[in-house]
């Protein structure tokens, strides 16, 4: 537990609630920021319908892990207040006021301004009702071959009791009245998820180009199936029908005890999962009394988890909408270019990894270097080239096909030692990261599932390689997962060295990680839990003592989330010496900048676009010293005590002053970022005085990567 006394009687700061940030309501105005891009006419126009869906998504997560985790606590009486002092059954209506009025502001904006917009670019949404004979004819043909044989419609009487509504599924409830007993009866139709969100209507399709000379017009799948209701309750008469979507409680609870049983247990919990208890309800607006008075009663839920909202509900269905092929309607193309470090000589068309790494450290900046010719391609030929002995590897998150997967599986059959350090707790990837970890399994690669009470979120990979000197380690640490899908779309960078005392650390953090070596010290890496939050602690007291001491002093920080609070007023202290402190947050930010006697000389920004920004860079200097690192682990409790995380230093001078320039670039007053003030308001700074547009951050970034890439040509 951080102690504010230990900095000193004489650096006091103020009480809790006057130097935190809620971290709750932080995550909201993340979301909200997500929604401002959403709104932004200077965006391409499918690209704002891409941020209306990572809105709704990242909404679905919120209540699904936040939201139910302070309702469960709540319910069992072992919530407490925030440490802000706020009591947890008001910050649950706090929460539920905001995220009542973000997801109006959701809908409206799709129903006002892009729902429009789509419509004049000859993306139209239609009714069922509103379709031309013809047109008629094809949902009908459709819904009879493609829709009927799927639907399951469930009755509820004295024989059928109350369904079971599946998370995030989506669900017409139905009123009917029998012909002849004039009994009223309810019945839940699920909208099966493996049927497309919304159906072209037109001659040839989806495959017919759009454009406003060439309009295509969509129906929602739940249109149509509301529609032929008459078709699957034959004989009842059909007095209404409502939309309705139920998000549950599916964060994870798996007692780590006994290791060996951690696989069963964790599979036990996922089917536990499945039936959590309801702790929101979307409905449309037109939603009937009696089946609101139905669904409020069986799904246990009060009247402030209700969200009425107009159609559609669930906007993660638009993500089709925002993949139809129109160029001049989303981001202009941007291709990943090979690292210039990595160039092939003249005399090849493929680049040797390890000949390249052996020259000189390798830094990495995903997505604008190419994780096929880099990341991947190093795995790849570890697994193919002879001379390698031993690869071990962390895997957080990767895909199921993955081409990583696929070589470490190379490796093991090929007779290398391969160890996969995999974590599958990884919220939401638990269930493929079984299915994985047991081809892993399968192959002969020894798979072992991390520290007994701790995630192993590091991202980590050891080859180690016979060479005419002798044994070589090549090394990989990076920010973001291996993950070749995400790297496409996740900013992170990662470090390819053959430094000895980097692959000594590596060595010993893999041992820890698969066997025993508890106390083990490191060279060039910073490892949570245990060292990683007392050397941050460390360097930012370094640098405001060299404040104190009139010397220059600065801190630039690169997260996804700031809520640690030892940390936080660690640098409140430091911004009080003197110490400039820039903090570059995509997401929670509990942290007040610009508060008098406070934090003056606290500066937060947040960029958001393109791609999701993902890496993690922490940049120290001194009285003219300096370190640079790059690592896993954003500065969260669960980050630095519950995780096993590590950060690498950056020796290059090159690499020091790419970093240096990417906070250069986020920090200019010409870049278009959004500025935190100490009230925890969030303003979007887009365009100068005279209403030009700010330099687009991510943008630059690739056409300065592009000009670096075309000097490597040989």
């Amino acid at each position: 537990m951080y102690d504010v006394a230990a900095f000193g009687a004489e650096h006091q700061l103020p009480a809790a609630p006057d130097r935190f940030l809620d971290r709750e309501l932080s995550w909201l105005a993340f979301n909200e920021r997500v929604l401002a891009l959403a709104a932004d006419d200077t965006l391409p126009l499918l690209e704002r319908v891409r941020f209306l869906t990572i809105f709704a998504s990242n909404l679905d997560e919120f209540f699904m892990v936040r939201v139910a985790g302070l309702k469960r606590r709540i319910a069992t009486g072992l919530a407490v207040p925030s440490i802000t002092g706020v009591q947890p059954r008001d910050v649950m209506r706090s929460l539920q006021s905001h995220a009542h009025t973000l997801m109006k502001r959701h809908a409206d904006l799709m129903r006002e301004e892009i729902g429009p917009a789509l419509e004049a670019e000859g993306i139209r949404f239609a009714a069922v009702g509103d379709l031309a004979c013809e047109e008629r004819e094809r949902i009908d043909a459709f819904f009879a071959a493609q829709v009927m044989p799927v639907l399951t419609p469930l009755a509820v009487d004295p024989a059928h009791p109350f369904p079971y509504i599946s998370g995030l599924s989506l669900n017409l409830g139905v009123l009917l009245r029998h012909p002849e007993t004039k009994a009223e009866l309810f019945a839940r139709v699920k909208v099966p998820q493996s049927l497309p969100r919304f159906v072209a209507v037109s001659a040839s399709g989806a495959d017919r180009q759009v454009s406003p000379d060439s309009p295509v017009r969509y129906v929602a799948i739940e249109d149509i199936i509301a529609a032929n209701l008459s078709t699957l309750f034959e004989g009842m008469e059909i007095l209404d029908h409502s939309l309705f979507r139920v998000t549950r409680n599916e964060d994870l609870e798996v007692e780590e005890d006994d290791a060996e049983n951690l696989l069963k247990a964790l599979e036990k919990e996922l089917l536990r999962r499945r039936f959590g208890p309801a702790v929101r309800l979307e409905v449309t607006e037109d939603l009937n009394p009696r089946v609101r008075e139905i669904l409020l009663e069986e799904l246990g839920i009060d009247e402030p988890e209700v969200y009425e909202l107009p159609d559609p509900l669930d906007m993660r269905g638009l993500a089709a909408i925002a993949d139809i092929p129109r160029d001049d309607l989303h981001f202009p193309k941007a291709v990943p270019s090979m690292n210039r470090d990595l160039a092939p000589a003249e005399t090849s068309d493929q680049v040797d990894v390890f000949e390249a790494v052996r020259e000189r450290e390798i830094l990495l900046h995903h997505p604008y270097d190419a994780f096929s010719t880099s990341v991947q391609a190093f795995l790849e030929q570890a697994a193919s080239d002879p001379h390698v002995l031993a690869i071990k590897q962390t895997l957080y998150r990767t895909s199921g096909d993955s081409p990583i997967i696929d070589a470490l599986v190379d490796a093991a059959q090929a007779g290398k030692q391969v160890l996969a350090i995999v974590e599958i707790k990884a919220r939401f990837d638990e269930e493929a990261n079984i299915t994985w970890a047991r081809k892993l399994e399968r192959a002969g690669v020894h798979v072992v599932y991390g520290v007994v009470g701790l995630k192993t979120h590091a991202k980590l990979c050891l080859v180690v390689r016979q060479e005419a000197e002798g044994l070589v380690r090549y090394c990989h640490v990076g920010t973001g997962n291996y993950h070749p899908k995400t790297a496409r779309a996740y900013e992170d960078f990662g470090l390819l060295s053959t430094d000895p005392a980097l692959g000594d650390d590596l060595t010993k953090l893999f041992n820890k990680l698969s066997g025993y070596a508890p106390t083990s010290a490191t060279q060039r890496l910073l490892v949570a839990p245990g060292a990683l939050r007392d050397g941050l602690l460390e360097r930012i007291r370094w640098a405001a003592q060299a404040a104190a001491r009139g010397e220059a002093g600065r801190i630039r920080i690169k997260v996804n989330s700031i809520v640690d609070e030892a940390l936080i007023d660690a640098l409140y202290l430091a911004s009080r010496a003197g110490v400039r402190v820039e903090l570059l947050v995509r997401g929670i930010c509990a942290i007040r900048p610009g508060i008098e006697d406070m934090s003056e000389n606290i500066h937060v920004r947040s960029i958001l676009g393109r791609y999701l920004e993902h890496s993690r860079v922490f940049e120290f200097d001194a009285g003219g010293e300096h370190e640079t690192w790059i690592g896993s682990s954003d500065l969260m409790h669960r980050n630095l005590d519950r995780r096993v995380e590590a950060l690498v230093r950056l020796q290059d001078p090159r690499h020091i002053g790419e970093i240096e320039d990417m906070f250069d670039l986020a920090f200019s007053p010409e870049t278009a970022s959004f500025h935190l003030d100490g009230q925890g308001v969030w303003t979007r700074h887009a365009r100068a005085e005279d209403g030009a547009p700010l330099t687009d951050y991510q943008l630059e970034i690739l056409r300065e990567h592009h000009a670096n890439r075309q000097k490597a040509q040989p």
